[in-house]
């Protein structure tokens, strides 16, 4: 009887630390200042790799604040953190898995051409995933859907995302807009520049 106890005590507790009901968004205060992500991406087209490079993001003084840095320009971390006011939004607070639905986003690019994204999405997972900065529990999360541009492209696009709520981002995005693939991994991860 004890050793059934036991046992059904050690289910509970792998089941219950496996996946978090919910993950609310960051909040101001879990930043530190001098918290740096770096990631690298590349884009392929017929497995040929036409462009890559790298991304930063670093937790840095801003107008008396914290601002996130990317190398070139600084926003105020709290403005970034400010809940969509979208019925279609980016990203749906809390995440949970199982939990679906649309995102839309009109768009401009730096060549002025205008496009729509139109996506499903859904929270497929919870999983351990390895990047180059290290493994990491992650939110799999799936974009599937339309973009079209005002050249007239139109086309089925795929992105999936996984989000580390230790991390407060992404670690990974994988997108397939039919033509070529772009990849975008987390290289490193420091909590301050001492770190």
């Amino acid at each position: 009887m004890a050793n059934t106890l036991l046992i059904k005590l050690a289910v509970l507790l792998v089941f219950t630390n496996c996946v978090p009901t919910k993950t609310d968004q960051p909040s101001l205060n879990e930043y530190t200042m001098g918290e740096i992500w770096v990631w690298k991406w590349e884009r392929s087209v017929a497995g040929e790799v036409r462009a890559s490079g790298e991304d930063i993001q670093e937790v840095v003084a801003y107008n008396g604040e914290l601002g996130l840095w990317n190398g070139i320009d600084t926003v105020l971390l709290s403005s970034t953190l400010k809940p969509e006011q979208s019925d279609t939004p980016f990203r749906n607070w809390p995440l949970q898995v199982g939990k679906k639905w649309k995102y839309v986003s009109e768009w401009e690019n730096n060549e002025g051409t205008k496009g729509k994204t139109s996506q499903d999405v859904q929270i497929v997972a919870f999983e351990e995933l390895s990047v180059a900065a290290g493994k990491y529990k992650a939110y799999k999360i799936e974009y599937k859907g339309i973009v079209t541009n005002s050249r007239g492209f139109k086309g089925e696009m795929t992105d999936i995302w996984w989000y580390s709520p230790d991390l407060k981002t992404y670690i990974k995005h994988l997108n397939n807009d039919g033509y070529g693939i772009y990849v975008n991994e987390l290289t490193s991860y420091s909590k301050s520049r001492q770190d």
